[in-house]
């Protein structure tokens, strides 16, 4: 049987600063990986601050990287991304500042493509069927109601949705 070793803070700081320098990481990322190391109370507040003095975490830049991330990789909207934040502790003035990462004719040209390639895949269906799917798959990727009913109607040649 292994005997498991806990690590000291200099240990704990150190793998710390390599965690977030590999990539932008939030504040319960950091906190819950070094209650995984065994650091608790001001230990563990300490580290955070040091690497918060070293520029090793910043929620602002986590915020603004994670939002242009999500957008620009996985095709999120802002409701999506903003629901993630929100899951990362991340305050409503940070999340703000992080959507606005996302230049407004950038989100509305990647709903358009978004819907476009779907409803390729969906001409099989009746066009009553297509716009109900269409807006469900826009949604669960994140983009606002309203903002679907406006793109919608464009792909058909009835224009009510």
């Amino acid at each position: 049987m292994t005997k498991s070793r806990s690590t000291n803070p200099d240990e704990a700081l150190q793998k710390m600063r390599k965690y977030c320098a590999y990539q932008e990481r939030c504040h319960q990322e950091v906190r819950h990986k070094l209650i995984a190391l065994g650091m608790r109370g001001d230990t563990l507040e300490k580290i955070v601050g040091q690497l918060i003095e070293e520029g090793f975490l910043d929620e602002e830049r986590f915020a603004r990287s994670f939002a242009r991330g999500k957008f620009r990789t996985k095709g999120w909207g802002k409701q999506k991304i903003s629901q993630e934040l929100k899951q990362r502790q991340i305050g409503s003035y940070l999340l703000n500042k992080a959507l606005d990462e996302i230049e407004e004719g950038e989100y509305r040209a990647s709903l358009q493509n978004l819907l476009e390639k779907k409803q390729l895949s969906l001409l099989t269906y009746p066009e009553a069927e297509q716009k109900i799917r269409l807006f469900k798959f826009a949604f669960q990727r994140g983009f606002e109601a309203d903002l679907i009913y406006e793109y919608i109607p464009q792909f058909f040649d009835n224009t009510q949705f």
